[in-house]
């Protein structure tokens, strides 16, 4: 019988769980994506945890010795361990790859990036897409990092202790002088005039910090094309990058999941 090997994941979207598995990365995120009876389509986003990360909340050996199918030759697909309150009991230095799911299951490992993507223009304004666990789209005159720490230490009312989030590249100019009657805009199913309004605010207000723009979050029908320069887990003290790559890169090194998209 196989001695088939088991691994803890940390699904970020679209829902919030850490699973145990003995399927491989590549073998989950096919089976959570189109596989379960439990979740029918979507794009699915999930971290591989250390297997020997160990914290009290979760009871990690105790489920881990039920991690088993029971039959032979069948690995055990998903064994959940914690669904509530997870990331904030995660340390960062147990995250290992980050893998995008496309809605038919395809596969995308990232690897942490070391180097700090260019800040840019200190006046520019960004959207953020809030993964986990809040779920929110905010336009900010912070940098990532500045969000980020923003977002787990310096505010109470609208932050989490840690946070997973992404941001979108978007031609604000564009989005603020094309809003008419016909333009519906960059963001699918967001007002269209929510982003022009966010934009404008963030601008002539220069003490203002974010905007929301949308409580509906949006990662499921925007393209994972839209996302640059890529992923971020937030901590009071810590930030961790995930680059996602170009469209060139994708294509040159990543055609199958590339044309998936």
């Amino acid at each position: 019988m196989p001695d088939f090997q088991k691994h803890l994941y940390l699904i970020l979207f679209p829902n919030e769980a850490l699973v145990a598995s003995q399927l491989t990365p590549e073998e989950f995120g096919l089976h959570y994506s189109i596989g379960s009876p439990r979740h029918f389509t979507g794009k699915v986003i999930f971290v591989e945890i250390n297997i020997n990360y160990r914290n009290d909340y979760f009871r990690l050996d105790e489920y881990l010795k039920l991690t088993d199918s029971g039959q032979p030759g069948r690995p055990k697909r998903t064994k959940f361990v914690k669904s509530y309150r997870v990331l904030e009991h995660i340390d960062f230095s147990a995250l290992e790859k980050l893998y995008l799911v496309t809605t038919d299951g395809g596969v995308l490992g990232l690897e942490q990036d070391e180097q700090r993507p260019p800040h840019g223009d200190p006046n520019r304004v960004r959207l953020y897409q809030e993964i986990c666990p809040l779920r929110v789209l905010v336009a900010s005159s912070m940098d990532p990092r500045q969000f980020g720490h923003w977002i787990t230490s310096e505010t109470w009312s609208k932050g989490a202790p840690k946070i997973f989030f992404a941001q979108y590249e978007v031609d604000m100019d564009e989005a603020i002088n094309s809003v008419h009657a016909f333009n519906l805009g960059p963001l699918p199913n967001v007002n269209p005039t929510n982003l022009p309004t966010a934009l404008k605010e963030l601008k002539e207000d220069s003490t203002k910090k974010t905007k929301t723009v949308s409580l509906n979050p949006n990662l499921d029908v925007m393209s994972y094309k839209a996302i640059k320069p890529g992923f971020w887990f937030s901590s009071e003290s810590r930030t961790i990058f995930y680059r996602m790559p170009s469209l060139d890169e994708l294509h040159e090194k990543h055609n199958s999941w590339w044309r998936r998209l």
